[in-house]
């Protein structure tokens, strides 16, 4: 164990097998369990637990009652040695909780860098988040969940086992996900949860070009609100030219999805 005492409060309990460089700090009560690594300048406020195996990027901040790496919440669980990986400078907040992976499923819950994780939020085993996502309060992902990057999952949200939530999306609060959300989509229960919309606000936060967004417009158009079923209107949009990377980032979402997509 490599720590710095004036940066360890004399409640934590660190494990001997544990990596924790001289720039972290261990607030009170906090337990970090045997095969944990933390990357430079992570901040546990207090009450922290992290259990491994687990390698976590540098820069992040756990908030109290936070509950990291984990075993997984699982029936076929056996102890086997799982992990769970976390990038670099993301904001987990209050009684979140993040299992590692299953043998069944990979063996690695991953989450990537620059992520909002708001109080009471979970991610279940063998999920993969991507970069600056957010999951707001109390959204709860179950296992093999996949959040591409830039998504909002809204408060209250559960996502089903398997589910994937394309790049750019907003989900509305207390929404229940079944099926696989497009990307740069809105989708809400106030709209008996269906894509309502393309998330135009977030795009041009996120400096995409009108250009851009007009392409992705068209396509909504012939997706959504044109009397073509799903295999016809990809079809429309496969045989046009200029579509752009997005809209092929869409067309390939849409082929690979196995649980269909919300419409």
């Amino acid at each position: 164990m490599n720590v710095h005492l004036t940066a360890v409060h004399p409640t934590a309990i660190i494990d001997p097998r544990a990596k924790v460089p001289t720039s972290c700090q261990v607030g009170p009560y906090s337990v970090i369990g045997a095969d944990v690594e933390l990357g430079e300048g992570c901040r546990l406020l207090s009450h922290v637990a992290i259990d491994g195996p687990a390698k976590i990027g540098a820069g992040n901040t756990f908030f109290p009652f936070c509950a990291i790496g984990m075993a997984p919440q699982d029936v076929s669980y056996r102890g086997e040695p799982t992990r769970l990986e976390i990038g670099d400078h993301n904001e987990i907040r209050e009684g979140v909780t993040i299992s590692r992976g299953t043998v069944k499923g990979g063996g690695l819950t991953r989450v990537g860098s620059h992520i909002l994780i708001m109080a009471y939020a979970h991610i279940g085993h063998d999920s993969v988040i991507g970069d600056h996502c957010m999951l707001v309060n109390g959204a709860t992902l179950g296992g093999h969940v996949t959040v591409e990057e830039w998504a909002v999952v809204g408060a209250l949200c559960p996502v089903h086992q398997f589910v994937r939530i394309g790049a750019h999306s907003y989900i509305g609060g207390g929404t229940t996900i079944t099926q696989d959300v497009l990307p740069f989509s809105m989708t809400s229960a106030a709209r008996d949860t269906h894509a309502y919309g393309m998330n135009k606000v977030g795009l041009e936060r996120r400096g995409f070009s009108s250009e851009r967004i007009r392409k992705i417009h068209h396509a909504y158009k012939t997706l959504l609100a044109s009397k073509r079923n799903t295999s016809q209107a990809l079809e429309k949009l496969k045989s046009e030219v200029d579509r752009g990377e997005d809209v092929d980032m869409l067309i390939r979402f849409i082929e690979k999805s196995e649980r269909g997509v919300i419409k």
